[in-house]
Parts: C-alpha cells; structure tokens; sequence
C-alpha cells in the first residue's frame, strides 16, 4: 500500500499531477483544493488512495491527511465512486463539505455535479455522525486570495482541459468556461472550474 508520494512535480494540470519520485512519474489524480494548494510548488507530498480495479488502476492524492479521510468517507457511501468523491472535494473545500453535512445542507451538495436529492441525503445521514472524526473545522472557507494567470487563454485551456478529465464533454465545457470569463476575466483557473462544475 502506498501512503504518499513524495518528489519533484514535474506537470501539474488542475484534475491531475506528476510527481517525479526518483526517476518514475507518478500520474496522481487530484481535487482542486489540491491542486490549488500545491500550485507553485517545486517539491510536493501526496498523500495516496489506491483504486484498484480489474479495468484500471488509478492514484488520488491529496494534499492533506485530512481531504484524503473525507475523500474515504465519501467513497464508504453507496453510489460514491472515486470521480465523484473527487468532484465533490472539487466543488466544496474540506471546511465547507464538513459544514454541509453537519447542517444537513442538501440544497447546496446538490449544486455538485451528478449529486441528485437522493444522494445528497444519503451523503448526510450516513456521514453525520463520522464527520467530526476527521478534525476539519466545519466552518464555511473561503478560498485565499490567488493570483490571477496573466493570459486569459491559458486559464480557458486548463479550464476546459480539467473539465474534459472530469469526464465532462468538450463542447459544453468551452461554452460555460468563454462565458464564466466574459463575467470574470481575471477569475484564476481553479475559480473558473468551482464555478463550471455548478454550471454543466
């Protein structure tokens, strides 16, 4: 079992990192908070969830002991696969996805992507009472202030880039991320997504 990986980020894209671990480079499939809290970084510590299944296998990592354990709990929950446990942790930040299930918030879990009425209830009961083990302040956060990419363009591309490896078709991504730009040109890359996944 791997616990973390830990070396040289050698591409980092916003659903996914390389980390180059003596030679070998690990394909490492991140959250956004992740992502965002890694960004800028020359070395990086994943720590790791293996998926191994008979037609894939992959690597979640997170910056965080904490995300990972939220990340766990939401696959503990029937119908919660690995993607969307990631798009959850995407969308919510580990403080405000704590928040909504200790409040019961079914409404704004619903927001997420592929989370129907059911799901989001099934999230919060089962996850109620386990929440508190993780140690995550269950206080809405608002992300820290980022710097904004320069070029509108390489924020469309790694937009649009992130949305398509999240499974999401390429054509209606490009519509959400020209139009979420037009609202918001200087909005950095991990907002645009944030803000896409509500959207598509």
């Amino acid at each position: 079992m791997i616990e973390y990986v830990k070396g040289e980020l050698a591409e980092l894209m916003p659903a996914m990192a390389v980390v180059d671990c003596h030679g070998v480079g690990y394909g490492i499939n991140v959250s956004l908070n992740t992502y965002s809290a890694i960004q800028g970084k020359k070395e990086v510590k994943l720590y790791i969830y293996e998926s191994i299944r008979e037609d894939a296998y992959q690597l979640y990592g997170f910056s965080t002991r904490q995300e990972r354990e939220l990340f766990l709990l939401l696959i503990s929950v029937s119908g919660i696969g690995g993607n969307t446990a990631r798009m959850i942790l995407s969308a919510l930040s580990p403080s405000e996805l704590c928040s909504v299930v200790s409040s019961g918030n079914e409404k704004l879990l619903k927001t997420v992507k592929g989370i129907g009425l059911k799901t989001a209830q099934r999230i919060i009961v089962e996850l109620k009472d386990k929440i508190d083990t993780v140690g995550v302040e269950a206080v809405p956060g608002l992300p820290a202030s980022r710097q904004p990419f320069a070029a509108n363009q390489e924020v469309y591309e790694e937009a649009v880039a992130a949305l398509t490896m999240l499974g999401f078709a390429a054509a209606p991504s490009q519509k959400v991320v020209s139009a979420l730009l037009q609202e918001e040109p200087a909005a950095p890359v991990e907002k645009v997504i944030k803000l896409a996944l509500k959207r598509l």
